[in-house]
């Protein structure tokens, strides 16, 4: 690890504090009704419904972010799943360590069901999802490209990618997951399973290091990305201020692909982020006792009109020399309007913006769901390799809110 990336590490730790605060703050005076996401570029069905952001309030406490009247179904539970609860208290403390070889330890099980990959990593935090962070791995003649999965906000490696993961593995890829944004963010103690959690800024400089060790130890030109959530956003930030792309000679750039899966990549809500919250505390986790402490900067970096945002914004979507795929779903409740998900080309670059519903009214994944959904696989897939996995090979198959298939 380099002086400065340990210099940086050590003033995130001096700032954890303030940083906390601060979310709490601008969590208790965002006005939502009144923040206008931009306008991304529309997909191809003309069929998708005009969304708007929906008005959140606040408690009177400033803790909890309360939803519209009737804007939230009923969420699964775990014992409704046949799920077995752990013990908050055997989880296992999460290492700590700034060595991407040794970032995850173990594998964990495929999982088909987000929800039971969620639950496994609360008692296990540091496993990777099964296919992923072999070392070893050297790039093939056909997948040249090692592929680098980034989690979102409340996520981890393992859950968020152990269904993705060993579907691209099967395909030939080299494929790596960190966890990121969780050294000095959550306020939930020993439970670390919920990563992503702190300024993305600096989840964007973990990136770039780890990236960095990608390409030396496989020996790849470039690596391509499949990020949900926040990890979209922050492969945007990553490849603008960290050094991912090079805008005078796109040839140089460290990424040829970019897959965003449900991505942040306009901001979202207050109403999603607090969605997402309450998701999570029906998973038996309260990480919204303490709205701003709790969920990190990371949420509030997500918000429609943050500072993140306008800056990313304000340089357009892309960047030259990259292709990139964003896929949404119909059904998203934390990117919302979700099709603040999308993307606009700019010079010299590609963008395919992707439904899951369109000519698939029987995939009902959402934000969450999305990540275990065979279409959403389906389109990563040729995303990441149109001619060996065209689009007529996509399934169409049912996959469920939250839990999956």
């Amino acid at each position: 690890m380099s002086i400065e990336h340990s210099r940086l590490r050590g003033r995130a730790r001096g700032m954890t504090t303030i940083a906390a605060l601060s979310a709490a703050v601008m969590f208790a005076g965002l006005s939502v009704a009144s923040a206008q996401p931009a306008e991304p570029t529309e997909p191809t069905d003309s069929a998708v419904p005009s969304a708007t952001a929906l008005p959140a309030t606040i408690s009177e406490d400033g803790t909890e972010v309360i939803p519209p009247e009737g804007s939230e179904a009923e969420r699964p539970k775990a014992e409704e799943q046949g799920i077995e609860k752990p013990d908050i208290a055997d989880a296992s403390p999460a290492r700590v360590t700034d060595d991407p070889e040794t970032e995850t330890v173990g594998y964990g099980p495929e999982q088909k069901n987000f929800l039971a990959g969620f639950l496994y990593s609360i008692v296990k935090p540091d496993v990777a999802p099964p296919g992923a962070n072999d070392w070893n791995c050297k790039p093939t003649e056909e997948h040249p490209n090692p592929v680098v999965l980034l989690h979102g906000t409340w996520e981890n490696a393992y859950n968020n990618f152990a269904r993705i993961s060993p579907a691209l593995k099967a395909e030939g890829y080299c494929v790596f997951a960190p966890n990121t944004g969780d050294k000095d963010s959550s306020a939930l103690g020993h439970v670390k399973a919920l990563r992503g959690t702190g300024p993305i800024t600096e989840s964007a400089k973990e990136i770039a290091f780890y990236i960095d060790a990608v390409l030396e130890r496989t020996g790849a030109e470039q690596v391509d990305i499949v990020g949900h959530s926040q990890g979209s956003l922050a492969s945007r930030q990553y490849m603008r201020f960290e050094g991912g792309a090079d805008p005078s000679d796109p040839s140089k750039n460290k990424v040829g692909k970019i897959v965003s899966l449900g991505g942040s990549n306009h901001g979202t809500t207050l109403v999603g982020i607090g969605t997402l919250g309450r998701t999570i505390n029906n998973l038996g986790l309260n990480v919204l006792g303490l709205v701003g402490a709790v969920a990190g900067p990371a949420a509030s970096d997500q918000v429609i009109d943050s500072d993140l945002i306008k800056a990313l914004t304000a340089g357009g979507d892309t960047e030259r020399g990259v292709d990139y795929t964003a896929i949404a779903t119909r059904f998203d409740e934390v990117v919302t309007p979700f099709r603040t998900t999308f993307l606009e080309a700019g010079p010299d670059a590609t963008v395919n913006n992707v439904l899951l519903q369109d000519g698939c009214g029987i995939d009902l994944s959402d934000h969450l769901s999305m990540s275990v959904s065979p279409r959403s696989i389906g389109y990563i897939k040729n995303a990441l390799d149109p001619e060996g996995f065209p689009v007529s090979e996509v399934p169409c198959v049912w996959n469920a809110p939250v839990t999956g298939g």
